[in-house]
């Protein structure tokens, strides 16, 4: 099949391309500027915001199914200006919609958990968002945006996604953990957030299998295991042999941060463990993988 998928240069966009070209398929990978991944897959640099341009690299692509990986997602960042936001969040996804639609390919597009309050989480794919924050808003109107102009779609919702090695210059959660743990650095952990920590590649795994059985709907695509961060950073040091007296405990209030998160977040899996063959990694398998990346790339 022909497959095109934004952000190719980040990190679920980038495992996505990898995993598509491995199974046989036809890939072109959208990015702003240079390549900065590997793959033998063709690539463009296209600005997502500007529109003409997305409908001529999709034009030129033909594909039968777009997956839209492509964000803006600093979370204060987004708060702090929200123009940024909305560009990258809201009318990307919506030229990208359009363009799926005009080509007739079958649209997944990514988006996350932050779309919810955190009030009462885990949350299915039947909950109702309520986001908070310019960030969150912005991601639940790019949904909405791929709901209207491309019918039929795949809505992903994935959450704190992590792997080795990282992407464009800025460490993912997981990375920014190992890396400081490495160095023998305290690291400041939320113990009143939980979430679901999700592993890069078997995030792109379920897109691609989204893609490939042209599947619409909602979908939490996303780890098997809810639990707060402080759980996460003592799991991550269990397998990577550092010493878990690193970790600093913090509540989110201490922190003055630009924006809100939803504090009892975390998606339910069970939707894609009864209807999908590539099933959610539980937490303990998806540290082994993502160990065994980060000692592969110290080995090379």
């Amino acid at each position: 099949m022909r497959f095109l998928v934004t952000g190719s240069n980040g990190l679920v966009g980038s495992r996505t391309c990898l995993q598509l070209q491995q199974r046989g398929h036809d890939v072109v990978g959208l990015g702003r500027g240079a390549r900065r991944t590997g793959g033998d897959y063709r690539y463009a640099s296209v600005d997502l915001t500007r529109e003409a341009e997305v409908a001529a690299a999709i034009m030129d692509a033909a594909p039968e199914v777009i997956i839209h990986c492509a964000s803006t997602t600093e979370v204060d960042a987004c708060e702090k200006d929200p123009e940024a936001a909305y560009a990258g969040n809201v009318h990307a996804a919506a030229a990208v919609a359009r363009g799926a639609r005009k080509a007739g390919a079958h649209l997944v597009h990514v988006s996350t958990d932050y779309v919810f309050d955190g009030d009462a989480g885990p949350y299915d794919e039947a909950a109702l968002p309520n986001p908070r924050g310019v960030y969150a808003v912005t991601k639940h109107m790019g949904e909405q945006a791929a709901r209207v102009l491309a019918p039929g779609c795949a809505i992903a919702r994935t959450a704190v996604v992590y792997g080795w090695p990282p992407v464009e210059g800025r460490l993912n959660f997981g990375a920014w953990l190992v890396t400081s743990l490495d160095k023998g650095q305290q690291v400041r952990l939320f113990e009143d957030q939980v979430v679901s920590p999700s592993f890069a590649e078997n995030v792109a795994a379920m897109l691609v299998e989204l893609g490939e059985r042209r599947l619409g709907g909602i979908w939490n695509t996303c780890g098997g295991t809810v639990i707060d961060r402080v759980g996460f950073g003592h799991a991550l040091c269990e397998v990577f042999g550092f010493d878990a007296k690193l970790i600093v405990p913090t509540r989110m209030a201490d922190l003055k941060l630009a924006s809100p998160r939803p504090l009892k977040s975390g998606l339910r899996t069970d939707k894609v463990r009864a209807q999908l063959s590539v099933k959610p990694l539980e937490m303990m398998e998806s540290l082994a993988r993502f160990h065994a990346t980060w000692l592969a790339a110290r080995v090379a």
